[in-house]
């Protein structure tokens, strides 16, 4: 579908012109028509399909056409990370381009007393559009200041990484603060029960969007390690040792694990830095500008600071540890072959993640390459697709002294 078939201001689509955008993607063709009529949305789409066009470009169309309180923040949006809030931040900038009467502020945390000045006052002279993350919004909330009670549009993006980054109490808070009338969007990659309960609680009648997950680009190509998790460094060095690391991100479960991996890569020689949450903001945003800039040829870093990575030139994306969720795998690896180009994947299989291995290649419908661990790293595991797991009783394999429990009666499932 064409952007002009759709109901947007004609100055939204100026910017849409200016920027070479003509043809909707699936969560925009399905998205901004009810958003514009004023429904709920739950949309359901992987990271990568356009989902910030899908819910800036109605509502900022909406706030153009007029009829909304000026000198008031009309619309929040909440972002899980630093990251995601600035890159909205500059979707926004480029898509309001010729929208002199609509604003809008970035708010979110590691900045100096100055910047968290500049928040309050932008928020106090009512900005048209808040971009927040919850911790900071919270912050101005609790301080006075800030008034969302002319709030129109409430928007979550990436809801489901806000929940596993513990925010549930947070967007309640927030959501409360909101007039009883305002129309609430929600995107997520995934739709876990938690995000049933959340949609429960705060969507009217929504109109549910849901994209099926796309098989991961044909430019990709996928391999893996069957491995034993002591062999995986070993591994590594031996792929850098081959080839040299340039634009490769490595994918770790744990900060710990982040931290570990990539003082063991510096100390084999090797330009790494790894990117967690104990990082301060200076220092996140140094680790990316010397990653992009290319001093940096590897970054460590897990799924949830790695939302915020937005570089087009990855080369290859290696997986110290099989995520859990094909959704997971296929962001991850998403990353590289990007606009057409080719990239490479790698991911090593431990004895306890084969399972879920298993299922991204039941998923993907074909089998993944398995590639030979080096030979000086000993032998390795055989590869069991399927896997069959004892039954357990209610309480466990055993009871509070060791002894085997009684299975429980179907009463207690």
């Amino acid at each position: 579908m064409d952007f002009y078939d759709l109901d947007l201001n004609d100055l939204v689509l100026d910017a849409l012109d200016d920027m070479n955008f003509t043809e909707t993607t699936p969560i925009q063709e399905h998205s901004i028509p009810p958003i514009l009529e004023g429904r709920d949305i739950l949309g359901i789409a992987q990271t990568g399909t356009g989902k910030t066009a899908a819910y800036l470009l109605p509502v900022l169309s909406l706030l153009q056409d007029g009829g909304y309180p000026k000198d008031a923040i009309n619309c929040v949006i909440m972002s899980p990370t630093r990251e995601l809030a600035q890159q909205i931040d500059q979707a926004m900038q480029g898509f309001s381009y010729y929208l002199d009467n609509v604003s809008s502020i970035a708010v979110y945390g590691g900045n100096d007393g100055v910047r968290y000045e500049q928040e309050k006052r932008s928020m106090q002279n009512g900005a048209d559009v808040v971009i927040a993350t919850p911790g900071r919004l919270i912050s101005h909330i609790t301080l006075g200041n800030i008034d969302l009670s002319k709030v129109s549009f409430f928007i979550l993006d990436e809801a489901d990484r806000m929940l596993d980054m513990g925010f549930c109490d947070d967007i309640l808070q927030i959501a409360k603060q909101l007039p009883q009338k305002h129309q609430t969007i929600m995107f997520s990659a995934t739709m876990p029960n938690d995000i049933l309960q959340l949609a429960h609680q705060l969507l009217r009648n929504p109109v549910e969007v849901k994209l099926s997950l796309s098989k991961p680009a044909d430019g990709i190509s996928q391999g893996a390690f069957i491995c034993y998790e002591t062999q995986k460094l070993g591994i590594i060095k031996a792929l850098f040792k081959e080839r040299k690391p340039e634009r490769v991100i490595i994918f770790t479960s744990s900060k710990i694990k982040t931290k570990d991996l990539s003082i063991s890569i510096i100390r084999a020689g090797f330009n790494a830095r790894a990117m967690h949450s104990d990082l301060d903001q200076s220092e996140r945003d140094n680790v990316m500008y010397q990653f992009r800039s290319g001093k940096i040829d590897i970054l460590v870093a897990t799924d949830i600071v790695a939302r915020g990575i937005d570089i087009d030139d990855i080369q290859m994306v290696i997986n110290y540890d099989v995520p859990q969720d094909k959704e997971d795998y296929v962001h991850r690896i998403g990353r590289t072959a990007r606009a057409g180009k080719n990239g490479r994947s790698i991911t090593l299989v431990s004895e306890k993640d084969q399972q879920y291995f298993a299922r991204i290649e039941k998923f993907l419908g074909k089998d993944v390459e398995k590639l030979p661990v080096p030979t000086e790293l000993g032998e390795c595991p055989a590869y069991k697709k399927e896997h069959k797991t004892k039954k357990k009783g209610y309480y466990g394999k055993t009871g509070k002294y060791g002894r085997k429990t009684k299975k429980k009666t179907d009463s207690h499932k």
